[in-house]
């Protein structure tokens, strides 16, 4: 069977959710994440919410019937949220970058695929799904700089990793999307404006 990436609706994604929730685990339960059933509980808990956020926008990998992944995205409302890891990207990036880049562009917040569906490009399909309509190409995320494979997927996906944390293998990064007007803005580890 082929499997199909496409915007869905908030309701369509919600209808979906213990698909969601299998994808989850199945993604997030090895290394670094190294996340457990609670976990995957507290996301359904957060995305129930978060649907409802402006700019929200979904999309799902459906491989027959069955869910294979997913990916969700929004605006990033401003002032800069204080909540999660948004604080540390802050601090990298500095308050007017922060401002000027991240804040009312897209956020892609989560972006999973099942290990079996992995390899077939599928994940980039689903970033591409959640943020190719913005026009002016303002598209974000953060992810673990422990995460390895999320950070070399992001970088052969065309995004351009905006802040270094430290070397000792904790934080998180930010990555400017292909088309965000402020990749060419970005400077490389150790060098700062």
């Amino acid at each position: 069977m082929v499997t199909v990436v496409e915007p869905v609706s908030a309701r369509r994604l919600l209808a979906c959710a213990q698909d969601v929730r299998a994808v989850y685990l199945d993604a997030f339960s090895g290394a670094p994440w190294a996340e457990g059933p609670a976990h995957a509980d507290a996301y359904l808990r957060r995305l129930a919410a978060d649907v409802d956020r402006p700019g929200f926008t979904a999309a799902l990998a459906v491989d027959g019937n069955a869910v294979v992944g997913w990916a969700t995205a929004w605006t990033t409302p401003r002032p800069f949220p204080t909540d999660r890891c948004h604080p540390r990207i802050s601090a990298a990036l500095g308050e007017q970058r922060t401002a000027e880049w991240l804040c009312g562009a897209r956020e892609v917040d989560e972006l999973a695929v099942a290990a079996h569906a992995r390899d077939a490009g599928l994940g980039g399909r689903l970033l591409h799904a959640v943020t190719a309509d913005r026009s002016d190409g303002r598209c974000w995320l953060l992810t673990s700089v422990r995460a390895t494979g999320a950070l070399a997927f992001y970088e052969r996906a065309g995004w351009t990793q905006a802040t270094h944390p430290a070397p000792a293998g904790a934080g998180h990064a930010a990555f400017l999307g292909p088309r965000h007007p402020a990749r060419t803005a970005v400077f490389p580890p150790g060098r700062r404006a």
